[in-house]
């Protein structure tokens, strides 16, 4: 893979030897935009694109949270070679490599970037390190006026893996599923930013909200433009489809999220709309059971859905809009007849069209292969035609 990976680079680069670092940027960016701009001219949408869009489908597309991670062997063989997480997620090659092993075992219906919520950080002014034990780590976590100016607009420049990255993940998937990018919601980013770890309690920050509003929407604002202006780049780069993790959004009840996250993620979605009016932008919040019709209300045109949620109510809930998930993790350690009732069940009460399957969280560590296949594999024989369900779409909901 590393040598098929290093031939696609080199088609971007070889042409720039001569230049200097700043042009040779720039100009693997234009060769690699304009590769992925002519590969979208020749091919129709992938099945989640449309599908997402609330087009009408033949079956559900089907991808899973981290699907590309610890649960697969070879994964853990090629983390034992390279035992730094920033490693594995801000190197190109290692990057596709990681991105694709889901794609070679199951053919999934999309293959999600591997990357972090956090690896924009340090591109706009904060730096971070991964410890093995205890997680992400922030020397220095903003919690004043004065840690604020540490913070500068988005260098795309120091995210060129993450260009380069989708840029081959495209050529690979070659219109035979999406590519999908990914970013953190500005709250989930901002309880990092603040508490300089992980955290069970949010303390500083949701104290924050009361004793210090005004330095948290500074934080929160910038943090919103940034991450808009991050997730064009990963669109210009060949991301088909955009998740946006609201990992902590959970934490907050409905009325203070309404306060501290929402208005900053309709604050991406606007600007990303504006610019890429096409591209479906789906966001997930775990714990999010009583945030639904708000999720919907931010404009993005896909819900996640936790297994928490029952699909029906969704459903009912949310009409016409697009959805994703929702089947438990957990249920992938049980038997295929399990597996296959719950996927049936999500299915059926999701209904045909503007519905994306998928787990309601990520794929467990410990999670057999051979039932992530048997899952993957269901999803491609059970047509809407096979469950008996009348072709329409999420309007007709």
């Amino acid at each position: 893979m590393a040598s098929a990976v290093g031939g696609l680079r080199a088609s971007f680069t070889g042409s720039t030897a001569a230049l200097r670092p700043q042009q040779q940027q720039n100009a693997r960016r234009k060769g690699r935009l304009a590769v992925v701009a002519q590969a979208g001219q020749q091919q129709q949408d992938p099945l989640m694109v449309r599908a997402a869009r609330g087009e009408a489908v033949e079956r559900a597309p089907c991808w899973m949270m981290r699907q590309a991670g610890r649960y697969q062997k070879m994964y853990r063989d090629l983390a034992l070679k390279h035992p730094s997480f920033r490693e594995r997620s801000e190197n190109t090659d290692l990057i596709v490599e990681i991105s694709l092993q889901p794609w070679k075992s199951f053919r999934p219906d999309g293959i999600i970037l591997f990357s972090d919520i956090l690896t924009p950080l340090p591109a706009f002014g904060i730096p971070f390190e991964i410890d093995d034990d205890k997680g992400p780590l922030l020397a220095a976590p903003i919690r004043s006026e004065e840690g604020l100016k540490a913070l500068h607009a988005i260098d795309l420049d120091q995210l060129s893996f993450v260009g380069e990255s989708l840029g081959l993940l495209k050529q690979e998937a070659a219109g035979q599923a999406a590519v999908l990018g990914f970013v953190g919601c500005p709250w989930t980013l901002a309880t990092y930013v603040v508490e300089g770890a992980s955290s069970s309690l949010y303390k500083n920050i949701k104290t924050m909200m009361f004793t210090a509003p005004q330095l948290l929407d500074a934080l929160l604002s910038h943090l919103a433009d940034q991450i808009a202006t991050y997730v064009q780049f990963q669109i210009d780069s060949g991301a088909d489809c955009v998740m946006m993790f609201d990992s902590w959004g959970g934490q907050l009840p409905p009325h203070l999220w309404d306060r501290w996250s929402r208005p900053y993620i309709e604050r991406i979605v606007r600007q990303v709309k504006a610019t890429h009016p096409r591209t479906p932008l789906t966001l997930y919040a775990n714990g999010s059971g009583g945030l639904l019709e708000r999720i919907k209300a931010t404009g993005v045109d896909v819900v996640g859905l936790d297994w928490t949620v029952d699909m029906a109510d969704a459903r009912a809930r949310l009409g016409n809009v697009s959805v994703q998930g929702n089947v438990d993790p957990v249920v992938l350690f049980g038997s295929q007849a399990a597996i296959e009732e719950a996927v049936r069940d999500c299915l059926t009460k999701a209904g045909p069209g503007g519905h994306v399957l998928n787990l309601g969280h990520g794929v467990l560590v410990g999670t057999p292969e051979e039932n992530v296949a048997y899952m993957f594999d269901l999803s491609k024989k059970l047509s809407y035609a096979l469950l008996g369900l009348e072709a329409r779409t999420p309007a007709a909901v």
